[in-house]
């Protein structure tokens, strides 16, 4: 039971290690290169995640949740479209690196056209881009192609908040006596492991929680948990 467990909980990565297998086989060389673009975006990864996960706790702790909700949340109308296009064109890295941010923001109460409104920004028009499209394919391109992608985003935006409800979101938890953990938003950094092993362990690429009796959790060791995952994965009620 415990070998399927496991399997279970890495069946991505088993998948991606027959896919490779199976190119080498049919097509070694293309096998390699695919190997060494694989390691280029880990690399890459493992340099910018980390600060990332710095960057997501520190806004986590500074930026209360009345104010998220404020100009990010399902009032903030007009601002809060125009905050959201700001975000997403002025971050930098890759999209992957936005969607901690955005794990954080949806907690605390940013609404899901705003989320998508920034990843899309982030993903389309961020200000580098822009530079580099005027650069190359000259003024007119770069405003025609910005402005008519900053409409189908709002449309598009518009649609998914539609359709797509907060309550729709995965919140797939393992709950123990008021402790849980929403494995859908946890990114597998180990904060909670490596703070309280007592009760967090890691499993594959996710936290889970580790059988014991309730009333013998530290609640100190919990809140200090719950307070570093940088990405509000860890809930906590008496």
């Amino acid at each position: 039971m415990t070998i399927l467990k496991k399997i279970k909980n890495n069946l991505f990565l088993i998948i991606v290690v027959f896919v490779y297998l199976a190119i080498f086989i049919m097509k070694p060389t293309l096998g390699i290169d695919s190997v060494k673009g694989s390691a280029y975006y880990l690399k890459e990864m493992l340099m910018i995640m980390p600060v990332i996960f710095v960057l997501t706790a520190l806004l986590d702790l500074w930026v209360p949740k009345e104010k998220i909700m404020q100009f990010l949340g399902k009032d903030s109308k007009a601002k809060g479209a125009l905050l959201s296009f700001v975000i997403g064109s002025v971050s930098a890295g890759p999209i992957y690196a936005a969607f901690p941010m955005c794990v954080m923001l949806l907690h605390k109460g940013a609404s899901i056209r705003n989320i998508i409104i920034i990843l899309s920004s982030w993903s389309v028009i961020k200000i580098p881009m822009l530079i580099n499209e005027f650069k190359f394919l000259g003024a007119e391109f770069m405003i025609i192609r910005w402005v008519l992608t900053i409409i189908a985003i709002l449309i598009f935006s518009w649609i998914t908040d539609r359709i797509v409800k907060t309550k729709d979101l995965p919140k797939d938890k393992l709950l123990t006596k008021g402790l849980s953990i929403n494995k859908n938003a946890c990114i597998g950094c180990g904060i909670c492991a490596n703070t309280y092993p007592q009760a967090f362990e890691m499993q594959g690429q996710k936290a889970v929680l580790v059988e014991s009796d309730p009333s013998s959790l530290d609640k100190d060791k919990i809140e200090e948990a719950v307070d570093a995952c940088p990405v509000n994965a860890i809930e906590y009620q008496e």
